[in-house]
């Protein structure tokens, strides 16, 4: 390495906080250690990583000293993006953001919105918001599992995951149009009812889950390699947890049942019975072990809302923020006008603010939302999981191995989309 390389490698690790090599060699020796440290780049681009995340990784041998997460290479700019459209043209952008999770994104949004303007969602339409929303938890903890799989060395789980996830991408294409990004969840509702056939193969669905995941703790509990990959390896405790603000299964793993569809209920999740898993010692098992025993109790929910799905309106009967229904814009002037002023201008939300959290697949994700009177968001702003949880990557894996620094990542189960908002 040349001068002038060296000296920008420098400026580099100090632009990020990065101790230089030699002074990190100096500290090691002073303890007593003889081994240099050696700094590595981990990504953007290594598939282990999950997405486009840089990891700087300090070694000592196979030891992992350090780890400084680089984030910033999605550039998607989302919540800038939703502040220049109407808050009708916000949901298929904010939509992208966790783009296994997309559901969940415009439920944050929508529920935001509909609190400021004080807008009514009707039972039945919460209802099937809560069965779309289990549906895309089962979906996105699949693609979790698939790749934690294969990060392990085990490639068959990825294959029967992704099985199921079609199975799941069917129904949404059934009750959308859409198999991804579907802009189903609508501001006052949804934006279709189920349509006929639908609730026999959803049951299909849910009758067969079960078994499916009884096949992954077969192939994944019974694997000698996979539970000496994970039993104790990175643990991480409640209270350093709690204050780096991570949650979710992250969070439960450690023994904190805190869980938004129990602690502060919405969209009728209180009309549910079901579990919170959690876990007792934090470690890669835990995770692994409770985003798996999640999947049983999306199933129970599902079942006990096709089972008590209520009759009535899908969207809220507020025409200042639902579309009219379509079989009127062929017979009625009024209604073609109401529709294409409400698609191309928007409607207007009175002044005001308001956060909404939920509970996603990866931990609590909140929408801020400020409204100036106008028909666009004077400001949009996500709360989203992977980006808090990814502080606690340092915290778990300083003294493991490099491969279990690998198994820690896809136990995180981090989106980039969201990282990079």
């Amino acid at each position: 390495m040349n001068s002038e390389s060296k000296s920008a490698y420098r400026q580099a690790e100090e632009s990020i906080g990065l101790t230089p090599i030699e002074e990190q060699v100096a500290a090691v020796s002073g303890s007593g250690e003889t081994e240099e440290l050696f700094t590595i780049n981990f990504g953007p681009h290594h598939p282990a990583t999950h997405g486009v995340l840089r990891l700087l990784v300090t070694l000592q041998g196979e030891v992992v000293r350090d780890v400084k997460p680089i984030i910033g290479y999605v550039h998607t700019g989302i919540e800038k993006t939703a502040e220049d459209k109407s808050y009708w043209k916000v949901i298929p952008v904010i939509e992208r953001m966790d783009y296994l999770s997309y559901y969940f994104n415009a439920m944050a949004f929508c529920s935001a919105v509909e609190i400021i303007a004080e807008v009514e969602v009707p039972k039945r339409a919460q209802y099937l918001r809560v069965i779309h929303l289990e549906l895309n938890r089962i979906a996105s903890h699949l693609i979790w599992l698939g790749t934690s799989a294969l990060d392990l060395g085990a490639t068959s789980p990825f294959l029967y995951c992704l099985r199921e996830r079609d199975q799941i991408l069917d129904l949404f294409e059934m009750s959308s149009g859409q198999r991804m990004h579907t802009r189903y969840f609508q501001v006052g509702g949804v934006m279709e009812d189920i349509p006929a056939g639908f609730e026999a193969k959803l049951r299909a669905f849910i009758d067969i889950m079960p078994t499916r995941i009884d096949q992954y703790n077969a192939l994944l509990h019974a694997n000698e390699i996979v539970l000496q990959r994970l039993h104790g390896v990175c643990p991480l405790d409640e209270a350093t947890l709690l204050s780096l603000g991570v949650t979710g299964p992250l969070l439960r793993a450690a023994g904190n049942p805190w869980d938004l569809r129990k602690a502060a209920p919405y969209s009728s999740y209180e009309d549910f019975k079901f579990k919170i898993p959690i876990g007792t010692a934090g470690d890669n098992y835990d995770r692994l072990a409770v985003r798996i025993a999640e999947m049983y109790e999306s199933v129970r929910i599902i079942e006990q809302a096709l089972d008590g799905l209520p009759e009535g309106p899908y969207i809220t009967s507020d025409r200042k923020v639902a579309l009219p229904p379509r079989h009127e814009l062929a017979t009625s002037m009024e209604a073609l006008i109401h529709h294409f002023k409400l698609v191309t201008e928007g409607f207007r939300v009175p002044p005001g603010e308001i956060y909404c959290p939920i509970e996603s697949p990866r931990g609590e994700l909140g929408c801020f939302v400020r409204s100036d009177g106008s028909s666009k968001p004077a400001r949009v702003h996500m709360r989203d999981p992977s980006f808090v949880n990814l502080q606690a990557l340092p915290h778990m894996t300083r003294g493991s191995y490099v491969a279990d620094m690998i198994a820690t990542i896809a136990m995180l189960d981090p989106i980039l989309g969201g990282i990079d908002r």
